[in-house]
């Protein structure tokens, strides 16, 4: 199985929006992607409430079946939809991707 984790600092402002919208609409896109994605066996992600100085404002958490469904995942239309969606709302993107 692997592990995809996404952490993002997103901008204060941006799409007309403010950090805390951005956050909530990045959540329901990508959790909207349950079950459309072959591979993809749970997605989850949170919205930070601690808002420390070290903190990220949003995690993605996801498995997948292996390495392959993972690639499949990063090129499938449906997650390239949400992609410049977040691309513009974040200010900095850090991720970790493991096996267990």
């Amino acid at each position: 199985m692997i592990k995809h984790i996404v952490v993002w600092r997103l901008k204060d402002s941006a799409h007309g929006n403010d950090k805390a919208v951005n956050a909530r609409l990045i959540k329901e896109k990508l959790e909207a992607l349950k079950g459309l994605i072959p591979g993809l066996l749970a997605i989850e992600v949170g919205i930070d409430f601690a808002h420390a100085k070290e903190s990220g404002d949003i995690v993605l958490y996801s498995e997948f079946t292996s390495r392959e469904a993972l690639d499949a995942y990063q090129r499938h239309p449906k997650h390239q939809e949400v992609m410049p969606f977040i691309g513009e709302a974040r200010d900095e993107r850090r991720a970790v991707d493991y096996e267990t």
